[in-house]
């Protein structure tokens, strides 16, 4: 079976939110809300239990003649976030219940019908995707559109792209997609665009890359993400010390005992 991701080219995205709208349409996704926030003029936020794309609008200091903008004038940059499906996914990893499976395709999915609600996954999560939905009382997040991958169809989402900023295929293709990309926007004078795929940590890559300029926190993507079971074996040797050390405690102060009663 081939291993599918998305490759997100924040560089093609002008920040229409189509792939919002089709994804809430797609997936029955109940709104956001109207309410105006103040963050520009992104009001669904962030990634949460009711948004599963989220284009983000990143204010940057002025550059004159770029992009057609005058000197004065604020720079603009968008990015449609969405679920990594991360290789290593701490979500995974925690969910006690087994509600959480990687598909055939390499997603991550979440099983709303054996999701107990408890949001361990919600604090596993290197980039706070996952969400806890307090009405339902269970986990949601991005499919990865598993029941029309499962059709042969693209995700709604890059289905809806109209600059084709949201790519879809087998990832190995979109690694070379994305390295082509990176060659041409840096012979075109784009010296700080990047690939955000964190494959040196201990996610260990993802199926949800992206092409973006700049620092990565700038996007709200973490620059060394890391899966929280990393700290487990330096939790378990803490713990051990710790009862080692009280084990010989105790016999230290039953034999010192020992020794006054004689």
């Amino acid at each position: 079976m081939t291993t599918t991701a998305f490759l997100t080219d924040s560089t093609l995205c002008i920040g229409c939110k189509a792939c919002e709208v089709a994804c809430k349409e797609w997936n029955g996704v109940a709104a956001d809300g109207f309410e105006w926030t103040g963050l520009s003029y992104d009001n669904s936020g962030a990634l949460g239990h009711s948004t599963w794309r989220h284009v983000a609008f990143v204010e940057n200091a002025p550059v004159e003649g770029f992009g057609g903008n005058a000197g004065e004038v604020l720079s603009w940059s968008f990015l449609s976030d969405v679920c990594k499906h991360c290789a290593n996914a701490g979500c995974l990893e925690a969910c006690p219940t087994g509600a959480i499976v990687r598909t055939e395709f390499g997603g991550v999915f979440i099983q709303p019908d054996v999701c107990n609600g408890c949001a361990y996954c919600v604090v596993t999560c290197p980039f706070g995707v996952v969400q806890r939905n307090p009405d339902q009382g269970k986990a949601f997040k991005c499919t990865f559109c598993y029941d029309r991958q499962k059709e042969n169809l693209k995700p709604a989402c890059a289905t809806a792209c109209p600059t084709e900023s949201i790519k879809f295929g087998e990832i190995g293709e979109l690694h070379e997609v994305a390295n082509r990309r990176i060659e041409q926007l840096k012979s075109r004078g784009i010296d700080d665009a990047q690939i955000y795929d964190p494959q040196e940590t201990s996610v260990g890559g993802t199926h949800a890359f992206f092409i973006l300029r700049g620092d990565p926190k700038s996007y709200n993507l973490p620059p060394k993400p890391e899966i929280p079971t990393v700290h487990l074996r330096r939790g378990w040797t803490s713990a051990g010390i710790a009862a080692a050390a009280l084990v010989t405690g105790t016999l230290l102060a039953f034999l010192g005992g020992n020794g006054d009663e004689s």
